[in-house]
């Protein structure tokens, strides 16, 4: 198979995309694949990383409003069309595949007027813009939610696959709990029978996370919780540098957690924002999370992925225009105290689960491939 696979932004377009090229060659080691992104996106670090090769277009992100910035992005995805029919016709893919971002418009219009085919997955419970702006000539639409029909054209040929993801439930359930914790210095010699807390803003981590988490852990001074927060790399030293050495009872800060599988393992309890690739993550390891809708990001589209694991009894949506100390406190004190509630909604969060996700997109993509 021959494949340009699309993706640009964020960690949740672009893990997808690596993830389908890997099954791809997996079933069949003799394919080809490029990446397509731009040349200032994360994708220039993860998409190298994991050995593909990326190319470059231009594109632009597209928002509702008409202004000077909108209408040059407008510009540039207009011009990119033509950096992807030359791609197209140097490459000769058999399809072309999209996994979200801005990239997709200028891509999948090129891929329609050279006549070939492509497939989009969309890994939000909202489909964005982009997504939408090129469903209608899609071949197929995968969809990361089932949710997401009801919010798509129903003409359109979407088909709920799930999101891959960088570990399945069998990975996890092979991982002993208490391995975990004294592998990432969480075990009773060290923090004794205190509850884990897992706090994670994404890859560069969330300023507004760690300043209520530090001053809630300061105001109240939980002897029977851990806290671990992964504040990124930027935040890092300013976080560190609030604590004192009787905070540091208390929490604990990195930068980045590499082992997530791990900490996961290690967690009763996750406060996390909600992207997809992060829901799906929660489904695979089993545990409740609070859920901290990022507010800009495009479609509000995190603030659906969390009301469907609140709706699936498997989270707790709490608004970051509400976030604060207090309430949060609340928050976890209803849930990391009951072990039936904890176990409870991790069960609800596994029913969200759908094994083998890179097969069944891989089945799908194969059945339009010539």
């Amino acid at each position: 198979m021959r494949a340009i696979i699309a993706c640009a932004g964020s960690g949740g377009h672009i893990n997808p995309g690596i993830a389908i090229a890997n099954e791809i060659l997996k079933r069949e080691p003799d394919s080809k694949i490029v990446f397509v992104g731009t040349k200032t996106g994360m994708e220039n670090d993860l998409v190298k990383k994991a050995g593909y090769e990326l190319a470059h277009i231009r594109a632009g992100r597209f928002h509702r409003r008409l202004t000077w910035y909108n209408v040059r992005n407008m510009a540039n995805a207009f011009f990119g069309i033509f950096d992807a029919e030359k791609l197209i016709k140097k490459f000769k893919p058999d399809v072309v595949i999209g996994t979200g971002g801005f990239i997709c418009v200028p891509m999948m219009k090129a891929a329609k007027k050279k006549r070939i085919p492509y497939v989009l997955h969309e890994s939000n419970a909202f489909p964005g813009l982009s997504v939408k702006l090129v469903a209608k000539d899609a071949a197929k639409i995968l969809l990361g939610f089932e949710d997401t029909k009801q919010r798509l054209d129903e003409k359109v040929n979407s088909i709920y696959t799930g999101t891959p993801a960088k570990f399945d439930m069998n990975h996890m359930m092979g991982l002993d709990k208490e391995n975990c914790k004294k592998e990432l210095g969480l075990d009773k010699a060290t923090i004794g029978e205190r509850k884990v807390i897992f706090v994670t803003g994404g890859s560069q981590g969330a300023k507004r996370f760690n300043e209520v988490i530090i001053n809630m852990v300061k105001q109240y001074k939980p002897k029977d919780l851990y806290f671990v927060i992964a504040v990124g790399k930027d935040n890092y030293d300013a976080s560190q540098s609030t604590l004192n050495q009787e905070d540091s009872k208390y929490i604990k800060i990195e930068k980045f957690v590499y082992e997530m599988d791990k900490m996961y393992k290690a967690a009763d309890l996750l406060i996390t924002r909600a992207g997809a690739l992060t829901i799906t993550e929660l489904s695979i390891v089993r545990r409740p999370a609070i859920l901290v809708p990022l507010p800009t990001a495009a479609e509000n589209h995190q603030f659906f992925n969390a009301k469907a694991m609140e709706n699936a009894g498997a989270g707790i949506v709490l608004e970051e225009n509400i976030l604060n100390e207090t309430v949060l406190y609340d928050k976890i004190k209803n849930v990391i105290y009951d072990n039936k509630v904890l176990e409870t909604m991790g069960e609800n969060a596994a029913k969200l689960y759908k094994p083998d996700v890179e097969g069944k997109i891989y089945r799908e993509i194969k059945e339009i491939v010539c």
